[in-house]
């Protein structure tokens, strides 16, 4: 059994998880949703950028979590070349698994004519990375860390436009971009990478707040300054509409949609104030649930132990259940089919539901889920020997 100190990681990142599953599940099923941006004030309402802006604290804790978790992995190896390897070939991995597998997933597509370079995809460069950078002291990991987080957005005001080596490049560092290889088959960036390898460089860093010798108290007291900081750093930045964010907020029309200005930062890539305003919480919540023990809900740990299944599971399940909504709806299944051509052509903007009932089917979700994901983690934990599973 997993001591109370993962079992913490864990709930976060089972937590970070479902709520990652409501964002895709609004996607597939809420009406206009594939033409219609849920942060944008001008179309939006007020349940639907919360029900975006809560689903914002995913994927930096879950980039953040396997940093941590590639330390922990670490200190059960006899030396650092075994970390490194590891790291490597996982990156790999979840390169080739974002460019097929997950691809396919989100769309059906077996021409591949639309490919999402999305947060699988920056994990495997971050974990490409973090296997050279662990040579380093921790120290220098630490800085290293510091500067693409904090330093990252000084660089806004590069851009390029076309598709050389160099322009890829940048795409893949720092400008979220569609290139459009040739009429019909269309390469989104849509996960820069540059701020998604400092974060997990940090992940990686505050891993040794998880050693076994670490007092639990003391780690609760670093973990709570540091997200208390973060989060005060992000209000006094953000309230003065200072460094870290490509756009300021404004006064609006009423004080809720004053405050969605307030927490409307940029997500691809996701700028200093879009992280300090998701990870300060985070490790706030990882400081308050740090060895609760029992009274922790044991659904979550079951989703957090077996994350990127999760991931690549949830994905079909939802996929599939907006096919048979189509269905029921009786249209052809196959305008789920998201080529870059189908999702051009606008067939689906008369689709979705209200998200009222995108909840109920969100929710529907989470309970077909556990089942698979509890089988799984059980297989899992009594197949440790087998070390193909700790690429799943």
């Amino acid at each position: 059994m997993k001591n109370n100190r993962i079992e913490s990681i864990d709930f976060l990142r089972g937590l970070v998880m479902i709520l990652m599953a409501l964002d895709h599940v609004r996607m597939y099923f809420a009406y206009e949703t594939w033409y219609a941006e849920p942060t944008n004030l001008a179309t939006t309402t007020p349940l639907l950028f919360f029900t975006r802006w809560i689903t914002h604290f995913c994927a930096p804790a879950f980039v953040f979590l396997a940093g941590s978790s590639a330390f922990l992995y670490g200190e059960r190896k006899a030396n650092i070349k075994e970390t490194a390897g590891y790291l490597f070939t996982r990156g790999i991995w979840l390169i080739l698994v974002e460019l097929v597998i997950v691809n396919f997933a989100w769309t059906f597509d077996v021409t591949y004519s639309f490919r999402i370079l999305q947060v699988i995809w920056a994990i495997g460069i971050s974990m490409l990375t973090l296997s050279a950078l662990v040579f380093l002291p921790k120290r220098l990991i630490l800085a290293i860390g510091l500067i693409l987080v904090f330093g990252h957005n000084i660089l806004d005001s590069i851009t390029v436009q076309g598709t050389s080596a160099w322009d890829l490049i940048w795409y893949t560092l720092h400008q979220p971009e569609a290139v459009f290889i040739d009429s019909i088959h269309v390469v989104n960036f849509v996960y820069p990478v540059l701020p998604w390898i400092g974060l997990m460089a940090l992940g990686y860093v505050f891993g040794a707040l998880y050693k076994k010798d670490f007092p639990v108290e003391q780690r609760k007291r670093w973990l709570f300054t540091i997200g208390v900081c973060a989060t005060l750093l992000f209000i006094a930045l953000r309230g003065l509409n200072l460094y870290g964010e490509p756009h300021h907020w404004q006064i609006q029309a009423s004080t809720v949609f004053s405050l969605m200005s307030f927490l409307n930062t940029t997500k691809y890539p996701p700028s200093l104030h879009f992280l300090l305003m998701t990870m300060g919480p985070a490790l706030i919540f990882l400081a308050a649930v740090d060895n609760a023990g029992y009274r922790l809900a044991k659904p979550l740990i079951v989703f957090g132990r077996v994350p990127f299944f999760f991931y690549i599971v949830h994905l079909y399940v939802i996929h599939g259940l907006a096919m048979l909504m189509l269905i029921y709806k009786g249209r052809d299944w196959s305008e789920y089919i998201l080529s870059a051509r189908g999702i051009a052509s606008g067939s689906l903007s008369n689709f979705g539901l209200r998200l009222e009932a995108v909840y109920l089917v969100w929710m529907l979700v989470i309970l077909l889920l556990y089942p698979i994901c509890r089988w799984y983690q059980r297989y899992k934990d009594g197949n440790s020997s087998k070390w193909w599973l700790s690429y799943l």
